[in-house]
Order: C-alpha cells, then sequence, then structure tokens
C-alpha cells in the first residue's frame, strides 16, 4: 500500500530564477519575470487541487530597490497590471488575495490594486494568495516590535506580559498560518529574509529549477518531498 501524501496547508515560495532564465534564452531580465508570473498562477490552481490552503509568494522584497532603476520600474508596473488582469479569475476560482509589505516608496497605484484586490475577494475561503509586496522579514518584526512598544507605552500591553502570541497579534497577517513548506526553485539554498518568524519549524525543499520551468509536476514533486519528511517540532524522536 502506498503512504498516504501529507499535503502542506500553508507554502512560502521563493520565485527565483526569473533572469537567469531569461539571459540562457538571450532575452531581458523583463521577460523572465513575464514568464514566471503566469507559473504563478498556474501553480495556484494546482495547488487549490491538491488541497493547499495557502500560498504566500515572495513578489518584490525590501532588498530588490537595490535592482537596476529600469527592472523595478518594470516590476511595479508589472505588478500592477498583474493584479489587474489577474484578480477577476483568481477571485472566480474562490482565491483570497492579501497583501504582506510595507506601503513606503511603493507607487501609490500599485498599493491601489492591492487593496482593490484584497477588498474584491475578502470573503473567498478556497485558498489564500498572500502576496509579499516590498516584503521583509526583519523588517515584519520591527513594524510589530515597534508598534507593540507603543502599545506597552500607552498603557495597552503590560511588558511583564509579553509572549510569542502577544507579539504575532502585531505581524501584517496575524491568521496566518504558520509556513508548512518552504519552496524554492532555481538550485539556491537560503530563505532570503522571507518569512522568518512564519518558517521557524518548515520543512525547506530546494529545486534545482528555474522558476520559469516549474509546473504543477513539479510542484506535486516537491509536496512528496515534503511528506516524506518527520515534523517534530523539537521534540525527541
Amino acid at each position: 500500500m502506498s503512504k498516504k501524501i501529507d499535503i502542506p496547508q500553508h507554502i512560502a515560495i521563493v520565485m527565483d530564477g526569473n533572469g537567469r532564465w531569461a539571459k540562457e534564452r538571450g532575452l531581458p531580465r523583463t521577460a523572465g519575470h513575464q514568464a514566471g508570473e503566469k507559473v504563478l498562477f498556474d501553480l495556484v490552481e494546482a495547488a487549490i487541487g491538491f488541497g493547499v490552503k495557502e500560498i504566500s509568494a515572495y513578489a518584490f522584497s525590501t532588498e530588490n530597490w537595490k535592482r537596476s532603476p529600469e527592472e523595478v520600474k518594470f516590476l511595479m508596473g508589472y505588478s500592477r497590471e498583474m493584479l489587474r488582469t489577474r484578480r477577476d479569475s483568481l477571485n472566480e476560482m474562490g482565491v483570497k488575495i492579501q497583501w504582506l509589505g510595507r506601503p513606503q516608496r511603493l507607487w501609490k497605484s500599485v498599493i491601489s490594486e492591492l487593496e482593490e484586490a484584497q477588498e474584491l475577494t475578502s470573503k473567498n475561503k478556497k485558498l489564500t494568495l498572500n502576496m509579499c509586496v516590498n516584503y521583509g522579514g526583519r523588517a515584519e518584526i520591527v513594524d510589530a516590535a515597534t508598534e507593540l512598544a507603543r502599545d506597552v507605552k500607552r498603557g495597552k500591553v503590560k511588558a511583564d506580559s509579553i509572549n510569542e502570541k502577544t507579539l504575532e497579534k502585531y505581524l501584517y497577517s496575524p491568521k496566518m498560518r504558520d509556513v508548512d513548506m518552504f519552496l524554492r526553485s532555481s538550485g539556491e539554498q537560503r530563505t532570503s529574509n522571507f518569512l522568518p518568524w512564519q518558517t521557524s519549524y518548515a520543512e525547506l525543499v530546494f529545486m534545482d529549477v528555474l522558476w520559469p520551468d516549474m509546473t504543477p509536476e513539479l510542484l506535486w514533486k516537491a509536496i512528496e518531498i515534503y511528506s516524506g519528511r518527520e515534523r517534530r517540532f523539537g521534540s525527541a524522536q
């Protein structure tokens, strides 16, 4: 009898390799981002069929501002247009879109599209798609700690009573599930400041394939790898 596959309820994805994919084909980096965008939504649709309940996609990090002005401009405009063109189909699939990240430096038009997508899909329950735009894990923890410190100063929270659950309430998405599977494409093996709090006990799966070449079949392979792991959460075997 074959072993039952354990489906991760929350998958965090670092969509790495768009630039290298384009370079290998003699194309501009922007072409890699365009190809990668379609892959994300193909995998969201596949994940619904697999029984996944939440996906967090690292769309634009706080460190991505270091890229060339041309690429940053493209990514901002592309994020805006992508949300505009994809939100209706995601809504029809029952996907709830949430934005995680800092508003500082983001184009107002991008923020507007993110907020409109959130409002449109707010009641959907099939799968939650966290679009992490201008997101950094350390920045999220700093922002949470700053707001918590303000509430301590206001007398809303007692400093001696602070624990993990207290701080979690100040994260960008307090109701987010802990990440079960952390998936990164392109063969790189690092987490790159993505959801450090939520991935504390996640299983890390690194796949040696560039993001635009990812397929639903490869996502299922990653899930099989995850399912073969023994998760102990700090306990003895």
